[in-house]
């Protein structure tokens, strides 16, 4: 029998700049602290912060997302842009391109699938 497992955030997560390549503006640094990793590698989640700035998108994965504090603007390849806050919860979908702007500062919890 397979047991729940309870996430808790460790608050030892990774820290890396944004890729140069990504960059619009701002020299924003992402923090992942993954809390779970499927036996498959596929399905994992846990939480992500970053820091004010701008870049590109580019999603293989589909993500649910919930922000945990903070705001983020959310832009697709044709100009629609999402603004979301602290509580809101959404999906990109794989497939999705566009941008990303951290707001301040963002701490969001994820849940990503990667399809074989």
């Amino acid at each position: 029998m397979t047991s729940m497992i309870r996430l808790q955030t460790h608050g030892k997560g990774e820290s890396n700049p944004i890729a140069a390549e990504k960059l619009i503006a701002g020299t924003p640094t992402g923090t992942v602290d993954n809390q779970y990793i499927n036996k498959a590698g596929n399905f994992f989640c846990g939480v992500w912060s970053s820091d004010a700035g701008i870049w590109r998108i580019s999603y293989t994965e589909d993500e649910l997302c919930t922000i945990i504090e903070g705001e983020a603007i959310v832009t697709d390849a044709a100009g629609n842009a999402e603004r979301v806050t602290a509580g809101d919860t959404f999906v990109i979908p794989a497939g999705f391109e566009g941008t990303w702007e951290t707001v301040g500062s963002v701490r969001k919890f994820y849940a990503v699938y990667e399809a074989a």
